[in-house]
């Protein structure tokens, strides 16, 4: 089975001094037990923020988990693919 995220539309070319989003979706494989300890770990999130964005993946699809720098919403991303999470960049407001 493949399973595929949403592709963002994001012209690298164009340039943005965004905000940017790391938005992180949902997936069948991740236990919501297991996503607020990585929102709590990585992110340093308190354990009702990291429960309020971790509800907002399960019901949503996903959740904005952070807002910066592109630069650093994509060390995010990559942060949470590491943790086997599906993540994505997109600029804020797109």
């Amino acid at each position: 089975m493949t399973l595929t995220l949403p592709q963002e539309n994001l012209d690298l070319a164009r340039t943005s001094s965004g905000p940017w989003q790391t938005v992180v979706w949902n997936d069948p494989v991740n236990l919501m037990s297991y996503v607020v300890h990585v929102f709590r770990e990585y992110f340093g999130y308190s354990t009702a923020r990291a429960n309020q964005l971790m509800l907002a993946v399960h019901n949503d699809g996903h959740a904005v988990v952070a807002e910066g720098a592109r630069e650093q919403m994509e060390l995010h991303v990559q942060a949470m693919h590491d943790y086997g999470l599906w993540a994505t960049v997109r600029e804020a407001g797109a």
